[in-house]
């Protein structure tokens, strides 16, 4: 199903010479499909933001009121050139949204048109720096993250689900794919019934989730530790995001190449189209909203998380 074209796209991107266009001209033959390219500089580098707006049959785009669902392929490039020769496992993230698109592109060409708009956003950048980082080293990105929130997390877009390789830690002991609790607002929040139910059944398995601490939702920069760039998502949002991870059995630095591995990304392929077709008919819900009201009332906004937070006082 999604393994050709998680394939397709592994291809395409394992290029010293890949850019947006490249991406843009897998869509050549999906005319109703808009993908939409820009370069942005940053003080290490460039990358080509990409944006795929697959139309749905009631989609909002076109004034219609079926919800609309965000796809975020996040990483800090897909290569690490010239030190790195390859792909990198950073890139998974990239890899899987963009071969998401392009499965839906190929279902609406084939009379399965999704209710709502789905709209897919990552970034292309062959060349990115590395980044110290423990247990293992990060790919760093020629942007920030406020750069790639602005360009990638969309106000359209009513819930995001947000894909990147997490293999470079010690607390997700599982090769495959994993989701987390859904974040809102500052919230750490249960885990969605309806998306075990979708990861049970996309996979063959039992759902595997991973563990969110508040400082993996708090933005980057503010010297905390973060497991990843997984979750800054949800720092630009207030709708619900959930963290859709690549994720090994063994630690795997994200500059690591020959790491990739297309039966994972394809899985979570699968899992962002299943879910893609369930929210978009109003069927799959990442959040209770009854449940959410009630601990705003109890304990207030945790906006404050979505933040960087009050300027550290100086000690004497």
């Amino acid at each position: 199903m999604a393994l050709h074209q998680t394939i397709t796209v592994l291809n395409t991107m394992d290029s010293a010479y890949v850019n947006g266009e490249q991406i843009r001209q897998l869509f050549a033959a999906y005319p109703a499909v808009q993908v939409e390219v820009k370069k942005v500089e940053g003080d290490k580098g460039s990358t080509e933001f990409v944006k795929m707006t697959i139309p749905g049959s009631d989609g909002k785009g076109a004034g219609g009121k079926a919800p609309t669902f965000g796809i975020v392929g996040r990483l800090g490039g897909i290569g690490a050139r010239p030190g790195r020769i390859g792909i990198v496992s950073d890139a998974d993230g990239a890899v899987a949204a963009v071969a998401s698109a392009l499965k839906l592109a190929d279902m609406q060409s084939k009379g399965d048109v999704l209710k709502g708009d789905v709209l897919v956003t990552t970034h292309i950048c062959p060349d990115a720096p590395t980044l110290p980082h423990e247990p293992v080293d990060f790919m760093d990105s020629p942007v920030d993250i406020l750069q790639m929130n602005e360009h990638e997390v969309l106000p359209e877009m009513e819930a995001v689900l947000s894909i990147d390789t997490t293999k470079g830690n010690r607390v997700i002991n599982h090769k495959g794919i994993a989701i987390s609790p859904t974040v809102k607002e500052g919230y750490i929040l249960r885990v969605s019934e309806d998306l075990l139910r979708l990861l049970e059944m996309t996979t063959g398995r039992l759902p595997v989730t991973f563990p969110v601490t508040t400082q993996d939702i708090t933005p980057y920069g503010n010297d905390l530790y973060h497991i990843n760039s997984i979750l800054q998502p949800a720092v630009a949002t207030d709708a619900p995001v959930v963290g859709l991870a690549v994720t090994a059995q063994s630690m795997v630095p994200g500059c690591g190449t020959g790491a990739s591995h297309e039966v994972d990304i394809a899985s979570a392929v699968r899992f962002a189209i299943e879910t893609a077709k369930e929210f978009t008919q109003g069927l799959c819900s990442f959040y209770n909203p009854a449940e959410f009201k009630r601990i705003t009332e109890l304990y207030g906004s945790m906006k404050v998380l979505q933040t960087s937070g009050k300027p550290a006082v100086p000690t004497a």
